[in-house]
C-alpha cells in the first residue's frame, strides 16, 4: 500500500486529506506543521509528499527543497496545495522543483486523481542512473593535483582564473541577496523586489549550469566543494527571501481585505460619535427640561395652594353670602321694624306732647283745685280726670321707654350688620384680586 505524507496547518484540511486518501486505498501519515514533517521524512520515506504552502515554521517550499536535497528522497513527488494559486506561487512551486500545486479547499475527487497521477508517474519513470565514479576519487592527493594542472596548463588556469571570476561574482551575489533582504524587511516597493529575486533565482541557475561545467575540470578540488556548499545556504537564502515574499504577499492580500472593514468600522464608529453627540445634547436637554419642570412643578403646587386657599375663600364666601343674605332679610325686617319703630316713636312723641299738654291741664285743673275749695262734687269729678290723666301718662311713658329700647336694639342690629356687610366686601375684594393674579 502507498504511503502519502500530509502536512497542512489546518486540522480540517487534514482530516478532509486523510478521508480522501484512504478512501482510495492509500495509507496516510499527518503532520501539524512543516518541522514535524521534516522529523517524519527522517525517520521514514513515503511514496509520495502533500504540503501546504504557508505554515507557521517551515513553509511547503522549504519542505520540497529538502526533500530535493536529500539523495534518498530525491526522486519523492511532492505536491504542494495552498489556498491561493497564482503565477508567483506557480512560479515558487517551479523553483523548488515541486511537483505540481493544487487549489484547496478540494473540489470532488481533484486531491485522489492527483495523487494517484503522481504515483503512476513515478512507477513509470526509469531507475535513476548510477552516479559517476567521480566520488572514488573524491580525495586525492596535492601532488596528483599539482600535476594535472602541470599537465593541463593554461586551460587549468584559466578554469583557476574562472573560478575565482565565480568567487567574486559569488560575493557579488550575497552583497545583492543582504540588499534584497533589508528591502524586504522595509516593506518597501514589492513588485521590485519581486523581480530581482526573480533575477536572482536566474543569476543562481548560471550559477548551477556553471558550476556543473566546471565539475568536470574541478574533480578533485575541495574548493568546488566549498562553493556548492556556498550555493547550497545561497540558496537557503533565496527560499527564504522567497518565503518572506510569499508572506509579504499574503500580508498585502490580508491587508487589502481588511481594508474595506476598516473602512467600515470607521463609518460606524463616526456614526456612534454622532449618535453620542446627539445623546449628550439630548441629555443636556432633559437636564433642562428637569429644571423647567421643577419650576413648573413648584408654579403647580403654588397655584395648587391657592386654589385650595380659593376654595375655602369661596366656600367661605358662599357661607358670607348666605349670612349676607340672611342678613339682608334681617335688614328688611329690621327696616320695616324701624320704620314700625319710627311710627311708633313719633305717635310716642305724640304722646309725649298730649302727655305734656295733660301735665299743664292737671296743673291747671291742680291749681283750679286749689283756688276753689268748695263744691264738692266738682273736686271728686277734677280728681277723677287726674287720676284719670295719671294713668294714662304713665301707660305712655311705659310706651315711650319701650319704643326707646326697641329703637336702641335696632341701632345696635344695624351697626353689627353694617360690619358684617364691610367684611363681606373686603373678602370679596380680596377672591377678585386672587383670581386676577392666577
Amino acid at each position: 500500500m502507498p504511503k502519502i505524507l500530509v502536512a497542512d496547518d489546518s486540522i480540517a484540511v487534514r482530516k478532509v486529506a486523510e478521508r480522501l486518501l484512504t478512501e482510495a486505498g492509500l495509507g496516510v501519515t499527518l503532520a501539524a506543521n512543516g518541522e514535524e514533517a521534516l522529523a517524519l521524512l527522517a525517520r521514514e520515506v513515503p511514496d509520495l509528499i502533500v504540503s501546504d504552502v504557508i505554515m507557521p515554521d517551515k513553509s511547503g517550499y522549504e519542505v520540497c527543497a529538502f526533500v530535493r536535497g536529500q539523495a534518498a528522497l530525491a526522486n519523492t513527488p511532492v505536491l504542494l496545495i495552498s489556498g491561493i494559486v497564482n503565477d508567483e506561487v506557480t512560479k515558487q512551486a517551479e523553483s523548488c522543483h515541486a511537483d505540481g500545486v493544487l487549489k484547496k479547499p478540494f473540489q470532488g475527487t481533484s486531491l485522489k486523481d492527483r495523487v494517484l497521477e503522481l504515483l503512476g508517474k513515478k512507477q513509470s519513470a526509469p531507475a535513476p542512473a548510477p552516479a559517476k565514479a567521480a566520488a572514488t576519487s573524491a580525495a586525492p592527493t596535492a601532488p596528483a593535483n599539482a600535476q594535472v594542472l602541470d599537465e593541463q596548463g593554461p586551460a587549468a588556469r584559466q578554469a583557476i582564473e574562472k573560478l575565482k571570476q565565480i568567487e567574486e561574482e559569488l560575493q557579488n551575489e550575497r552583497r545583492q541577496t543582504s540588499l534584497l533582504t533589508q528591502r524586504i524587511s522595509q516593506l518597501e516597493t514589492q513588485t521590485g523586489r519581486i523581480k530581482e529575486l526573480e533575477a536572482q533565482s536566474g543569476r543562481l541557475k548560471e550559477l548551477e549550469v556553471q558550476a556543473a561545467r566546471m565539475k568536470e575540470l574541478e574533480v578533485q578540488s575541495g574548493r568546488m566543494r566549498e562553493l556548492e556548499a556556498m550555493l547550497v545556504a545561497e540558496r537557503e537564502q533565496t527560499a527564504q527571501a522567497k518565503k518572506a515574499v510569499t508572506e509579504l504577499t499574503a500580508n498585502l492580500q490580508r491587508l487589502k481585505e481588511l481594508e474595506p472593514l476598516l473602512k467600515h468600522e470607521r463609518e460606524q464608529s463616526a456614526q456612534f460619535k454622532k449618535q453620542v453627540a446627539d445623546l449628550q445634547s439630548q441629555a443636556a436637554r432633559v437636564s433642562e427640561l428637569e429644571g423647567a419642570l421643577q419650576k413648573e412643578r413648584a408654579l403647580a403646587a403654588q397655584q395648587t395652594q391657592r386654589i385650595t386657599e380659593m376654595q375655602k375663600s369661596v366656600g367661605r364666601v358662599q357661607e358670607l353670602e348666605a349670612a349676607l343674605n340672611a342678613e339682608r332679610q334681617a335688614a328688611t325686617q329690621l327696616v320695616q321694624q324701624m320704620t314700625t319703630m319710627e311710627k311708633a316713636v313719633n305717635r310716642s312723641q305724640e304722646l309725649a306732647q298730649q302727655f305734656a299738654r295733660e301735665q299743664q291741664r292737671v296743673e291747671e285743673l291742680t291749681r283750679r283745685l286749689a283756688d276753689q275749695e268748695t263744691g264738692g262734687t266738682k273736686a271728686k269729678e277734677v280728681q277723677q280726670l287726674l287720676e284719670t290723666e295719671r294713668e294714662r301718662n304713665a301707660v305712655l311713658a311705659r310706651r315711650v321707654s319701650e319704643t326707646e329700647m326697641a329703637a336702641q336694639q335696632a341701632t345696635r342690629r344695624f351697626e353689627e350688620m353694617a360690619k358684617k356687610l364691610g367684611e363681606i366686601a373686603g373678602l370679596a375684594s380680596q377672591l377678585g384680586s386672587g383670581s386676577k393674579r392666577a
